[in-house]
């Protein structure tokens, strides 16, 4: 493979990130080398379309990303979607990064198993794949053998590779999925520990548990 036609890459990391912890850090972090990608951005979810409005405001959880990234100059954090009026969709977001970065680099959007297999849900799915690559990512409790079905199978089998060097190839259009650590820590545990008072050490950087205490996020209100 010549390593002069190669496209450099770019992660694109969404989520509620409500809050985030060392199961997305460090997941992002092996995608880094596996894949080779220049730089991560996670793009903190605005008012999500398919999923329950997330528990902490929209700055709050923007901030912990930056402190828990904090150091790390292959990480950054992009706002778009929390300023962005109204619902939050992925299609108008990688258009936007798409028009940035223009055609000649690999744009891989991470993604996690289940997230993937409703992908058939998201406004305009179809367009996704002619503006990123899918990165897609076990995550706890979901069976690496999982099986796609309806409209997402025929993609799933024409556009699936198994070498991420093939995603330096072209701008968009493959589904590759990688395998990395698979830490059993959920952002919903995390809530209901800080919500009743108990340790979160260990399951995200001390500086977002800071952060959570310091501001009372996950307490309910009397």
């Amino acid at each position: 493979m010549d390593a002069t036609n190669l496209l450099p890459t770019i992660g694109i990391y969404g989520g509620t990130f409500d809050p985030i912890h060392y199961g997305h850090l460090r997941m992002a972090e092996e995608l880094v080398d596996v894949i080779g990608l220049q730089r991560v951005i996670f793009v903190p979810s605005g008012a999500p379309r398919l999923r329950a409005a997330p528990v902490a405001a929209k700055m709050a959880r923007s901030e912990m990303v930056r402190l828990a990234i904090q150091g790390n100059d292959r990480f950054t954090v992009d706002e778009r979607e929390i300023n962005r009026p109204g619902i939050s969709t992925t299609i108008e977001s990688l258009r936007e990064f798409r028009a940035e970065f223009g055609p000649r680099v690999a744009l891989c959007f991470i993604i996690g198993t289940d997230a993937f297999l409703k992908i058939d849900q998201w406004h305009e799915w179809r367009a996704l794949f002619h503006l990123c690559h899918f990165v897609i990512v076990s995550r706890p409790a979901v069976d690496d053998r999982f099986i796609c079905s309806g409209d997402i199978e025929p993609e799933w089998t024409q556009r699936r590779i198994v070498s991420a060097d093939d995603l330096k190839l072209q701008p968009a259009g493959y589904i590759f999925a990688p395998r990395t650590s698979r830490l059993e820590i959920s952002a919903s545990q995390i809530r209901d520990l800080a919500g009743s008072g108990k340790s979160l050490r260990y399951l995200l950087p001390e500086v977002v548990t800071d952060y959570i205490r310091l501001n009372s996020l996950y307490i309910e209100k009397a």
